[in-house]
């Protein structure tokens, strides 16, 4: 692990490659799993109130969960707030192109200018996952079988995780974080990579 400021930082973010593939997985990291996606407890004002905007984006199936369940739920094993799912499948904020690919609506609505949130940092962020401790936060690389392609694509283009998420990273820690961190993932390189 690497530190800067309070976070600690796991070096497979420089050494994992990654560059999500649409066009193998369809967005299989919206549909998979046993809860939705983790939030962070200001994200649960966020969703309550841009609904009514991003409504348009949703599925039927979509809005009806979270009319049922509400904007966001909670992990019945850990208790840690999550996206709402449509009877345990996909994410109820997940919509389906005509090649049967996810896209987030949350994004959609963004992308359109109907609202200014982009969609939840941790979607955002993944591969890279955040956990929040007391006095520092960790950040770490997440293996997960549904991104196979991501990291082949990834290992063909040379694109390493850190550089992939640029823009999600910069986002929720700042330039400077993400100028330090560059400067780190260099030096990793140089010393550790191949």
């Amino acid at each position: 692990m690497i530190q800067i400021d309070d976070k600690l930082i796991s070096e497979e973010i420089f050494s994992e490659e990654f560059v999500c593939n649409l066009t193998k997985c369809k967005g299989a990291c919206c549909v998979e799993g046993d809860v939705g996606a983790p939030l962070d407890k200001n994200e649960l004002e966020i969703l309550d109130g841009i609904f009514d905007k991003i409504k348009p984006y949703l599925t039927q199936e979509g809005i009806k969960a979270l009319e049922e369940q509400g904007t966001w739920t909670t992990d019945p094993h850990d208790g840690m707030y999550v996206t709402p799912m449509v009877e345990n499948r996909e994410c109820a904020y997940v919509t389906f192109d005509d090649k049967g690919i996810t896209k987030c609506g949350i994004e959609k609505a963004y992308e359109d200018g109907a609202v200014d949130w982009q969609k939840p940092i941790s979607c955002h962020l993944y591969p890279i996952r955040a956990t929040e401790y007391s006095a520092f936060t960790a950040l770490n690389y997440h293996e997960w079988n549904v991104c196979s392609d991501a990291c082949t694509l990834g290992k063909e283009l040379q694109v390493p995780v850190y550089k992939f998420l640029k823009t999600p990273l910069t986002r929720k820690y700042g330039e400077e974080f993400y100028a330090v961190l560059s400067e780190v993932a260099e030096e990793w390189k140089r010393e550790y990579g191949s």
